[in-house]
This record gives structure tokens, sequence and C-alpha cells, in this order.
């Protein structure tokens, strides 16, 4: 599927991938490629440049952790879900 290959892009990061899936697969490389250092997901999300974007992630991302604990009786905080993001080049994609 698209999310599949969005996610397997992006190094398997969900907020990077959530990101991509709503602006496009370039988008959230962009961003990345201009991070100084290493944050935390939260801060990333929250820098998001397109409001409908970063309100697109933090929705999926905090229902990801809602749903894991509904469903698979799998409590996570959402801090450990958005995880961290490092700095990396923008390179190129083979996604459409």
């Amino acid at each position: 599927s698209y999310l599949r290959f969005v996610l397997d892009d992006l190094d398997g990061n969900a907020v990077l991938a959530s990101a991509a899936y709503n602006a496009g697969p370039s988008r959230p490389r962009q961003w990345r490629s201009t991070l100084p250092r290493a944050v935390e997901g939260a801060i990333f999300a929250e820098t998001i440049p397109f409001n409908e974007t970063r309100d697109y992630v933090k929705k999926v991302m905090s229902n990801t952790v809602y749903y894991a604990a509904l469903f698979e009786n799998r409590a996570q905080s959402l801090k450990e879900r958005l995880g961290v993001i490092g700095p990396k080049p923008a390179g190129t994609t083979d996604l459409p």
C-alpha cells in the first residue's frame, strides 16, 4: 500500500510518514533536512508549517496510542510513540 511505501521511505518513522501521507512525501523530507539537531517528535510535529498537516499528524499519532491500548492492551506514552527525529538530507524518493 502507499502508506507502507511512505513509511519505508521515511525510515519507518510514523510522524514523518503521517506528514507525508497528508502533505506529500517530499515535504517531511525537506522539513527534516533543515533540522539543526535531533528533536523530539512532538517538537517536530509542532513545527510543521501547514496547519492541516500539523493537526493531522497530531490526531493520527494520538489515535495510534489510544487504539494500541484499546485493542492490543499495550500502553505506550505519546512521547514514546512520537520518538525522536534527526536531521537527514532530503535526497530523492521514488514515491508518487
